[in-house]
């Protein structure tokens, strides 16, 4: 469909510029990545050298973007650009910003990202108008249910034959 041709590079231009960015210029992304560390040590990921954890987010965040502009795995890719949004979004912390205009720059850019997080799990979801895996899954279920079903009766028709050939 020529809508998701569109939407999905559309989608992906912001992760991928965002991504080529960090890669460059690393530096310039670590004291908001400072930020996220909380959470990222809760989450278990060593926090040792920011600035390479910087650069992985960004060749993530490329290599996600690009795979779902080209269409090529784009429910994964999806997921994984979410996955990548999600330190990125914690770090902006409008909530304790205490300059009105700060905090309302770091409450866009949060609200911005929450929105892209909308249209990330769309996208994850979107099946091209074919079956999703839990309908497959319910179809292949019924389909073993009918064979099972079929198969009783005709065992109790080849009995029922058995015991009226014998008679």
């Amino acid at each position: 469909m020529i809508v998701r041709r569109l939407a999905r590079p559309l989608l992906s231009t912001i992760f991928i510029s965002g991504g080529i960015a960090a890669l460059r210029y690393p530096s310039g992304h670590k004291p908001m990545a400072e930020k996220a560390k909380p959470y990222l040590q809760k989450a278990g990921v060593p926090t040792d050298d920011m600035e390479l954890l910087v650069r992985a987010n960004g060749a993530a965040m490329i290599a996600g973007g690009s795979m779902l502009a080209l269409g090529k795995f784009p429910r994964l890719s999806s997921l994984g650009l979410l996955a990548s949004l999600v330190p990125t979004t914690l770090t902006h912390d409008f909530w304790n910003e205490t300059d009105p205009e700060a905090k309302q720059a770091q409450q866009v850019q949060f609200m911005k990202n929450v929105s892209l997080a909308g249209g990330l799990l769309l996208a994850s979801v979107d099946t091209e108008g074919k079956p999703g895996l839990a309908y497959r899954t319910r179809m292949l279920g019924d389909s073993v249910g009918r064979g099972a079903h079929a198969a009783k009766l005709e065992a109790k028709l080849a009995a029922a034959n058995a015991k009226n050939a014998v008679l």
